[in-house]
C-alpha cells in the first residue's frame, strides 16, 4: 500500500495540515484566511465564470444529439431505481447542510440587506441568493464531473478516478502520468478535507437538535465527542454491504423524513404566507438566475465586496471542491442511464426541492421577523446551528420535529461519510491501473463520443 506515491503523498499532506491544526490552530486559520482571500480577489469572477460555462455545458448537452448516449452498454438498465438513485445522489452532495441552512441562511441575509432595502424587498433578494447558492449552478458542478468521470468508466472501461479520463485519451506516461497523479491527489485532499467540514457541521447540528430536545444548558465537548463517536459507529454498518441495501436504504429514510417535516411546516404554518413565498420565490429564481451568475459585485462597497465573497464565491468554491467526491459518487450510481436523463436528474431535480425547501423554511423565519416579531434573529447572530430547531420550538409537536429532524442529520451526515468512504477506498489505485480490466489506451480522436 504505501509503495503508491500518489497515497503516500496524500497522507502526507492531509497529515501535515493535521498536525498543524492540532499544534497551532489560530496559525492555520490566519493562514487559510489569507491565502483564499488573496485567492478570491483575484480570482472571484474566474469562480463565477466556471460555475456558469459549466451550467451551460450541462443544459447544450442534454438538449444535443449526444444526450441519448447511455452511461452503459447499449442494453445496460440502471442498477438502481429512480427514486433510490436521486435520494443518494442528493444526500451525498447536500443533504445536512439544507437541515443546517434551512432558515438560518435566508435570515443571515435577510439582516445583512436591511440597512440597504426596505424589508419586503430584503426578504425577497434573501430568498434568491439563498436559491441561487443551492440551485443550478451547484448541481451543475458535480453534474459535469460526474458525468465526465461515468461516460469514460461505462463507455470507455476506465476505473471511477478523477485521472482516468486524461489517462484515456493521452495516455500514461509523460505529463500525462503526473498530471493524473496531481488530479487525483488533489481529489482526495478535496475529499478529505470537504468530508471533515460536513460532519462538522452535522455534530453542530445534532448537537444543538439534542439541546433543544432536551433543554440543556452548556453541552460543551462531552456531548460533540458522544455524538461523534455515535456517527463513527453509524458508519461501519453501510460499509459492510453493498449500496443498494446501505446506502440507499439510509438515503431514502433520511429524505422521506425531510420531506415529511417539510410538509408537516406547510400545514402547521401560514400555509398562505409560505406557499405564496415558494412560488414567488421561483419565480424570481427563474427570471434571473442566469444573468445572476456573472455578478461579481465589482461596483460595490467592501462590505458588499466581503458579503459577495464569504457566501456567494464560498459556496461556489465549496461545490467545485467537492465535486470529486460527489462526482465520482454520482457516476457509480448511475450506469444505464442517457447522459439527458443523468443531466435532467442531477441538475433539475435537487435544484426543485431545495427552492420548496428553502422556500418552507425561510419563509417561515421571514413570517416570524415581520409578523410575529419572534427574535430569530438574534439566533442567527449567536447561534446559527440553533435556527431550525428555534423555528420548530414555535410549531406544534415541536418535540416529535426536532427528533426527527435531529435523526435525519444525523442520517444524512452518515450518508456522506459513507459515499465518500466509497471514493477514497477507489482512489489510491490511481496510480496502478489494472492493466487486464481496464488498459489506458489513448482516445482515437476527441470527437468520437459513442
Amino acid at each position: 500500500m504505501f509503495k503508491n506515491p500518489i497515497l503516500l503523498l496524500s497522507l502526507s499532506l492531509t497529515g501535515g495540515v493535521a498536525a498543524w491544526g492540532i499544534a497551532d490552530t489560530a496559525g492555520l486559520a490566519s493562514f487559510s484566511s489569507m491565502v483564499v482571500g488573496a485567492m478570491f480577489k483575484s480570482r472571484g469572477w474566474f469562480i463565477m465564470l466556471t460555475a456558469c460555462l459549466l451550467l451551460f455545458l450541462c443544459i447544450w448537452l442534454a438538449f444535443s444529439k449526444y444526450g441519448q448516449i447511455k452511461l452503459g452498454k447499449d442494453d445496460d438498465k440502471p442498477e438502481f431505481s429512480t427514486v433510490s438513485w436521486l435520494t443518494m445522489l442528493f444526500a451525498a452532495g447536500m443533504g445536512v447542510g439544507l437541515l443546517y441552512f434551512g432558515s438560518a441562511e435566508p435570515l443571515f441575509h435577510y439582516k445583512t440587506f436591511l440597512p440597504y432595502m426596505s424589508p419586503p424587498k430584503a426578504a425577497q433578494e434573501a430568498l434568491f441568493v439563498t436559491n441561487f447558492h443551492w440551485g443550478l449552478h451547484a448541481w451543475a458542478i458535480y453534474a459535469a464531473v460526474g458525468l465526465i468521470i461515468a461516460y469514460f468508466s461505462f463507455r470507455k472501461g476506465t476505473p471511477n478516478l478523477i485521472s482516468a479520463p486524461i489517462r484515456h485519451v493521452f495516455g500514461n506516461r509523460g505529463w500525462p502520468k503526473w498530471v493524473g497523479g496531481f488530479s487525483d491527489l488533489m481529489a482526495i485532499t478535496a475529499i478529505a478535507i470537504g468530508v471533515g467540514g460536513s460532519i462538522a457541521i452535522g455534530v453542530f447540528q445534532v448537537q444543538a437538535g439534542v439541546v433543544s430536545l432536551f433543554g440543556l444548558e452548556s453541552p460543551g465537548m462531552t456531548l460533540s465527542m458522544i455524538i461523534f463517536g455515535l456517527l463513527f459507529i453509524a458508519y461501519l454498518a453501510p460499509l459492510t454491504v453493498d449500496l443498494g441495501k446501505g446506502m440507499a436504504l439510509l438515503s431514502n429514510t433520511a429524505m422521506t423524513i425531510a420531506g415529511c417535516l417539510m410538509l408537516f411546516v406547510i400545514l402547521a404554518g401560514p400555509t398562505y404566507y409560505i406557499m405564496g413565498a415558494i412560488m414567488g420565490g421561483a419565480g424570481d429564481y427563474f427570471s434571473k438566475v442566469l444573468t445572476h451568475g456573472f455578478q461579481t459585485l465589482t461596483f460595490y462597497d467592501e462590505v458588499a465586496e466581503n458579503w459577495f465573497q464569504s457566501w456567494t464565491l464560498t459556496y461556489m468554491v465549496w461545490w467545485l471542491a467537492w465535486s470529486p467526491f460527489v462526482g465520482v459518487f454520482i457516476a457509480r450510481i448511475s450506469k444505464g442511464r442517457t447522459i439527458k436523463e443523468f443531466l435532467l436528474g442531477v441538475v433539475l431535480v435537487p435544484m426543485i426541492f431545495s427552492i420548496f425547501w428553502f422556500g418552507v423554511f425561510g419563509s417561515i423565519g421571514f413570517y416570524g421577523v415581520q409578523k410575529t416579531n419572534v427574535a430569530i434573529l438574534e439566533v442567527v447572530k449567536t447561534h446559527i446551528d440553533s435556527t431550525t430547531f428555534f423555528v420548530l420550538e414555535h410549531l406544534p409537536f415541536s418535540v416529535l420535529t426536532i427528533g426527527a429532524t435531529v435523526i435525519a442529520a444525523f442520517l444524512f451526515v452518515v450518508t456522506s461519510v459513507v459515499s465518500a468512504a466509497f471514493v477514497l477506498s477507489i482512489s489510491p489505485t490511481a496510480s496502478t491501473p489494472s492493466k487486464a480490466s481496464s488498459p489506458w489506451v489513448p482516445c482515437r480522436s476527441f470527437t468520437s463520443f459513442c
